[in-house]
């Protein structure tokens, strides 16, 4: 399985564009999932060509809120594919819903905790003000856990996914942490109750933050990875 974030306000690869926002594409399960769509159809559909990524190969649209930064891009992508189910909380507006169907794609709603495909679930709709869900992989390593903005909180996105799987250890954390401008002592507590919870690799990408990804990188050694629109992460599903 590979997870090449395909849109995000940080840099990796040169011939991609940056913008804030969050996109990844999943390859290799049984359907490629394409997890957020950015806020801007043309610089993600930009990056996807730069990456040799052809829209029509995606059969999946998981989106994790209503943010435009997350959601923006979808129209766009749509006209270019609209042959795919698009996952949604159920909570997003209905004229958002109806928008998708019209381009010919197929809306499914999501409220609690879910199989999506074999092996892949959404945590269902977490949070109060901001309903948001993420996606969770069970993978031969470990569970892989992507997350959009993490507005529900990142550490409660974790133990909803190790209820959802319990019989597996986390193996990757990655997303949005949403943690940007907060405390250092919030961060360090998070960190340490990523430690806690046996999460053995991160990831912190778009609205984490640059103070976040450095101390997250100095308590995680090698089980950092570094994220930037571009990076390929590579992870065995089985064996």
């Amino acid at each position: 399985m590979t997870i090449s974030i395909v849109y995000d306000n940080n840099a990796c690869d040169q011939r991609l564009k940056t913008s804030w926002g969050f996109s990844c594409l999943i390859d290799g399960l049984e359907k490629t999932i394409l997890f957020d769509t950015g806020g801007n159809s043309a610089l993600l559909l930009h990056n996807m060509k730069e990456l040799e990524i052809n829209p029509a190969e995606v059969d999946v649209v998981v989106l994790s809120h209503i943010h435009g930064d997350h959601v923006g891009g979808l129209s766009g992508f749509l006209k270019e594919n609209p042959h795919v189910t698009v996952y949604v909380p159920q909570s997003f507006p209905e004229s958002f819903k109806d928008s998708a169907v019209s381009f010919g794609a197929e809306v499914s709603e999501v409220y609690g905790a879910k199989e999506l495909l074999a092996g892949v679930y959404s945590t269902g709709e977490l949070g109060t003000a901001i309903k948001e869900q993420s996606l969770v992989i069970a993978t031969s390593r470990g569970l892989v856990i992507v997350t959009g903005c993490a507005h529900p909180g990142v550490v409660n996105i974790i133990r909803q996914a190790r209820e959802i799987v319990p019989d597996r250890e986390v193996y990757l954390v990655m997303g949005g942490f949403h943690l940007a401008g907060e405390a250092t002592s919030r961060i360090r507590a998070i960190i340490a109750q990523f430690q806690q919870l046996a999460v053995q690799n991160v990831t912190p990408c778009h609205c984490s933050g640059d103070e976040t990804r450095s101390l997250f990188k100095q308590a995680y050694g090698e089980g950092y990875i570094e994220d930037g629109v571009g990076r390929i992460i590579t992870i065995p599903l089985s064996g």
